[in-house]
């Protein structure tokens, strides 16, 4: 019977082929993670810039009616 052995260059670069493929996924998976977990802060963000310049608005609006009454 022949006795085949094993290419130990062709073994540890599939390992580290395994361990590049398994690091990437795990990349991919943060990454997609912290994207939805910071698009919620950027829709607060733009919530709270919005809610802002409608009280800016009220305001100006308060103020215009204010001096139309004055007139």
């Amino acid at each position: 019977m022949m006795m085949y052995g094993y290419n130990t260059g062709s073994m540890l670069l599939g390992l580290l082929l395994n361990i590049i493929l398994i690091l990437v996924v795990v990349w991919v998976a943060v990454t997609l993670l912290n994207r939805a977990g910071s698009g919620s802060s950027v829709n607060n963000e733009r919530l709270a810039r919005l809610e802002k310049d409608v009280e800016d608005i009220k305001q100006m609006v308060r103020d215009i009616k204010e001096k139309l009454d004055d007139i």
